[in-house]
């Protein structure tokens, strides 16, 4: 009867299975390397986010970027870089350091377990050999030596190795005569700690992001807010946040007191300000007071309140050619730099016979030069508007909403003075300007300060914190915590008189100075050994 052929495997040489090849696949992600890498990705994805302005953050700004940039606009959006926290690829290298952090660290954990529990290995055949060691002759005897110096290294927290005498097998006898003690366990879980850390600080994060929100709105002084949906200019909620959640609480802005540097090299910036706030937390409750300022919200519940901006809202009074009031009150004028040099627009919708829209710019200290306009710092000192004046058609006819920054002007029609140029408005407080034809007037009223505040819920910053914290001490203990092992031999000399010790130590982190150890070691040993001996006598 003839043996049946051994099937060939179909595999060929060098290829890899399905499984190997997760398994080649996870070691290469859960590696320290790749956790680093993927770090450093988070790390350069963030940037963006930092330069660029975020829809989420400063909804204003980002509409600003995008009308200075119209050509990388497009671009920019495709990749998300307006919500780069929220977009998918900034997710994804989130999620990746996550797995690699956590792959990383259980293995190394486990390590560590066994590592702490195992006994300290007895000490090498030949102690001199070590870079750092020390030899002498003492007057005692083997046994009151290892005693003495047992002592000392348990005094000064050291784990010792299992006396000989304790041990069984055949090298109870080389471990005769010997001390085999080793400390600086913690600085790997330091090390632990500080990976471990970081995934604490990613929860934190992520939790914020699915539970909380943030939302911003600006307020002119003498105005106030209420914490609906409604009132917000930009409101962006977690991913399992719930308008139904949000507190009832509402304020006025009483009052915006702005402190300018008048000299010195930062003059005409705002060195402080601050906002007197009436507020309540429910409605019926009794007011209260709250001066906000900037790093210092206001926390309602679980809800904070910033400052993190401010500007002006000229009042403009507009009138028809009827001479009715058609428009007026403060109106929002964002800044465009430094000096809060500002834009706005005003659109006095119901003016006769025709609808007026103003579009211009706001000096808070106008000054000119040679005829040039420029604002020379942000103190309201000299506050002039200067604005074109367009009429019709505003873009509002078909009901489609716009933005109050922006005045649609494809169908309406420019006033121009009579030298066939653009007409334009240069107002102090309290002037009054005609307008051509019998369409009405604009008066320039004066000034009211606004702040823009962010409202926000941030359920997992505490976690996020914790999560710092347990970094710092795991980065203190990786950098102060030695790990060293320390072995001593003991020979009695051949007369039965005294004994020759051999002393050694090693840095297992490839610093620290042992040889210090060895000397301090080697003097309480010896000072130990001759107090025993004075107590005899």
């Amino acid at each position: 009867m003839s043996e049946q052929p051994t099937p060939r495997s179909s595999r060929r040489p060098g290829e890899l299975t399905a499984r190997e090849l997760g398994r080649y696949v996870w070691r290469q992600l859960t590696s320290m390397r790749t956790a680093l890498v993927l770090l450093l990705l988070l790390a350069l994805a963030a940037v963006p986010g930092s330069v660029i302005p975020q829809e989420s953050v400063d909804s204003f700004g980002a509409r600003q970027w995008k009308d200075q940039h119209e050509s990388l606009t497009p671009i920019y959006e495709r990749l998300g870089l307006f919500d780069v926290y929220g977009s998918v690829w900034f997710a994804a290298v989130y999620v990746l350091l996550m797995v690699s952090l956590i792959g990383c660290i259980l293995p190394r954990t486990s390590h560590y377990w066994r590592a702490a529990r195992a006994v300290p290995p007895r000490a090498p055949r030949h102690l001199t050999r070590l870079p750092d060691h020390a030899a002498y002759d003492v007057e005692a005897g083997p046994e009151q030596v290892l005693e003495v110096a047992r002592a000392e290294l348990r005094r000064r927290r050291y784990r010792l190795r299992p006396a000989p005498a304790d041990a069984a097998g055949p090298d109870a006898e080389r471990e005769a005569g010997t001390v085999a003690a080793e400390r600086g366990y913690l600085r790997e879980a330091g090390n632990l700690l500080f990976h471990l850390s970081v995934i604490v600080v990613l929860v934190g994060f992520a939790m914020g992001g699915m539970f909380g929100y943030k939302g911003g709105v600006i307020v002119v002084q003498g105005a106030g807010f209420s914490n609906n949906l409604t009132q917000y200019d930009d409101f962006v909620p977690g991913s399992f946040f719930s308008a139904d959640e949000l507190e009832p609480f509402s304020f006025d802005v009483d009052s915006f007191d702005v402190e300018w540097l008048s000299e010195g090299a930062g003059q005409g910036m705002a060195r402080a300000f601050e906002a007197g706030l009436t507020y309540r937390t429910a409605p019926g409750e009794p007011e209260q007071t709250y001066d906000l300022r900037v790093n210092h919200p206001l926390r309602i519940g679980d809800s904070e309140v910033f400052l993190v901006g401010h500007g002006y809202a000229p009042v403009v009074t507009v009138r028809g050619g009827d001479g009715e009031v058609a428009y007026s009150g403060p109106t929002v004028f964002l800044p465009q730099d430094a000096t809060f040099f500002s834009f706005g627009v005003v659109k006095a919708l119901a003016a006769e016979p025709e609808a007026i829209g103003l579009e211009g710019f706001f000096y808070p200290f106008f000054a000119s030069i040679e005829g040039d306009p420029f604002n020379v710092m942000g103190d309201a000192r000299n506050p002039v508007v200067s604005m074109n004046v367009y009429v019709g058609d505003l873009g509002l006819e078909d009901g489609e909403s716009q933005s109050v920054y922006i005045l649609d002007k494809e169908d309406a029609t420019q006033l121009e003075n009579d030298e066939g140029r653009p007409l334009r408005l240069d107002l102090a407080v309290g002037d009054t300007a005609e307008l051509p034809d019998g369409l009405g007037s604009v008066t320039f009223e004066g000034v009211e300060p606004w702040v823009r505040v962010q409202v926000s819920q941030t359920p997992g910053k505490r976690i996020a914190l914790g999560g710092v914290v347990l970094a710092l001490i795991g980065l203190c203990g990786s950098l102060f915590i030695r790990p060293r092992r320390v072995w001593l031999r003991v020979v009695p000399h051949e007369d039965g008189e005294g004994s020759y010790v051999e002393l050694a130590a090693l840095d297992r982190s490839g610093g620290g100075d042992t040889a210090v150890v060895v000397d301090d070691l080697r003097l309480a040993i010896v000072e130990a050994l001759d107090r025993a001996q004075e107590d005899t006598r």
